[in-house]
């Protein structure tokens, strides 16, 4: 099984853990307190799973938003171009 680059040895199936050991390793960089989270850090983090899981939901939110509103667009686009039969 392939494991990642710093010196414990994590399975590549686990990249949000990955991602912290570097952190830790390389930049010296801890996690916070969830107490020193406070305002929107507190639920879009990448320390926490539920931080992580309201930024990916948060994304697709927009992803589905900006799809509905150009299918609108388009839509009101071409009813406005047919001409009157």
């Amino acid at each position: 099984m392939p494991t990642s680059p710093v010196k414990t040895r994590i399975p590549l199936t686990s990249f949000g853990h990955m991602i912290t050991e570097v952190k830790k390793q390389l930049f010296g960089i801890e996690a916070p307190a969830s107490s020193e989270l406070t305002g929107w850090r507190k639920y879009f983090n990448s320390y926490t799973l539920q931080g992580r899981r309201n930024s990916v939901l948060a994304t697709y939110g927009v992803l589905v938003l900006s799809a509905a509103a150009y299918m609108m667009h388009r839509q009101s686009k071409k009813e406005t171009s047919s001409p009157p039969a």
